[in-house]
């Protein structure tokens, strides 16, 4: 597996994690407290469909959509740790590695 394929995995990970966070927060009636950590992960979650979908097509610009993309994953990552909640938990991990990939692309 090459970096490119490792950087997509994270960021398939990654997104599916912050669909489950924004959610579970949702249905936990966590409204306005988590408002900024759902909004975040809504955030982060379309930007790393967004660039797993780009780099898959090997786009010229796939440096510049990792740079913003390790940089909303770094800021989703640190809402979500202030949170108690497993699901926010493993957003924030989820998060963490996803900008860690990206960085190393």
């Amino acid at each position: 597996m090459n970096d490119a394929d490792r950087c997509i995995e994270a960021l398939d990970k990654c997104a599916r994690a912050c669909e489950n966070c924004a959610s579970a927060c949702i249905a936990e009636g966590a409204l306005p407290d988590m408002e900024k950590c759902i909004r975040l992960d809504l955030d982060c979650a379309s930007l790393c469909r967004f660039t797993s979908a780009a780099l898959a097509r090997d786009t010229e610009f796939m440096r510049d959509f990792c740079d913003l993309c390790a940089r909303i994953c770094d800021s989703c990552a640190d809402e979500c740790g202030r949170h108690p909640p497993a699901h926010c938990q493993a957003c924030s991990d989820a998060c963490r590695a996803c900008a860690e990939a990206c960085r190393a692309l």
